[in-house]
């Protein structure tokens, strides 16, 4: 199936750093940018605003598509940049281009001191039920280099590392090789973060108790080692970083993500139940870092 890396594009400036932001990881993957507005007048929105004009309302995305893909084509030249303007659900219509995307790429508003996102209900709901994978950009992240400098047009990307938050006992293929391709392509070093419990009988202050908690140390680091160890071998240029750390895992994988270029969580799809499910790490990711999140559905 013919893919592309597709981009949300609204009026907002988080959705334009993710339009850059997308421009870049296609040329990364020698593919074609997909810009793709979404256009959502129901009648109780019309009921709301009476005297939105809905024609001059096309003519103005169409607009905003055109200058924005006229900018990503000056700033990387050679790189395909289609525009498509779509009708409906907001959430629906994301989703349901997701399918036919490589990545999916949205906006999502920074928090500024706080520092974290602001997810809102259409970000939630196109993560919690796209199966392809779906980045969440803050505002200031695709600027790393000036829009209108002379080398915006590179296909530079931040020299922080790519992490991967991983449960070793769930650990999917699928989320595994997103997280190892993504550092081989920014020539990135990889970090896999994973975080295990205290066990509930632990008191530090005994000798016998530090012992164990040494050799259950020991265990988890060596089982994450040997998950790893066949992905090692298929990616030998990707310099892999492995950090096994006693805590809540939702903790320990923000506080590994401060210089972060990239951080990659998983969402198990579930079929046949109701409402949001990302999964309480994959929430904690969204809302308080400040890299690019990429969260990668998988079985």
């Amino acid at each position: 199936m013919f893919r592309t890396v597709t981009v949300g594009l609204g009026d907002s400036s988080e959705s334009r750093a993710a339009t850059e932001w997308a421009a870049r990881e296609a040329l990364l993957r020698g593919l074609p940018l997909k810009i793709v507005h979404v256009q959502e007048l129901t009648p109780k929105y019309v009921a709301r605003t009476p005297l939105v004009d809905v024609d001059r309302y096309r003519r103005w995305a169409e607009q905003l598509m055109h200058e924005c893909a006229e900018g990503i084509r000056l700033r990387h030249p050679g790189l395909e940049v289609t525009t498509e303007h779509l009708t409906g659900t907001v959430a629906d219509v994301l989703c349901e281009a997701a399918g036919f995307a490589e990545v999916l790429v949205l906006g999502s508003r920074g928090l500024g001191g706080l520092g974290g996102f602001m997810v809102g209900s259409v970000s939630l709901g196109v993560v919690s039920r796209a199966e392809r994978p779906v980045v969440l950009v803050r505002e200031w992240t695709a600027d790393e280099s000036s829009m209108g400098s002379e080398d915006a047009g590179s296909a530079a990307v931040p020299s922080g590392p790519v992490v991967l938050g991983l449960d070793i006992d769930q650990a999917d293929d699928t989320l595994v090789a997103f997280a190892f391709d993504a550092a081989a392509r920014r020539k990135a070093a990889l970090r896999v973060v994973h975080a295990w419990p205290a066990p509930a009988t632990s008191f530090s202050h005994l000798a016998g108790d530090t012992e164990f908690f040494d050799t259950l140390e020991r265990g988890r680091a060596s089982l994450l080692s040997t998950v790893l160890r066949p992905w090692r071998q298929k990616f030998p240029d990707v310099d892999v970083t492995e950090a096994s750390r006693c805590g809540t895992a939702a903790q320990v994988l923000v506080n590994s993500c401060r210089d972060a270029s990239l951080v990659v969580v998983g969402r198990q799809i579930r079929t046949g139940s109701f409402g949001a499910h990302i999964g309480h790490v994959t929430h904690s990711a969204l809302h308080h870092i400040t890299a690019p999140v990429a969260v990668v559905a998988h079985s």
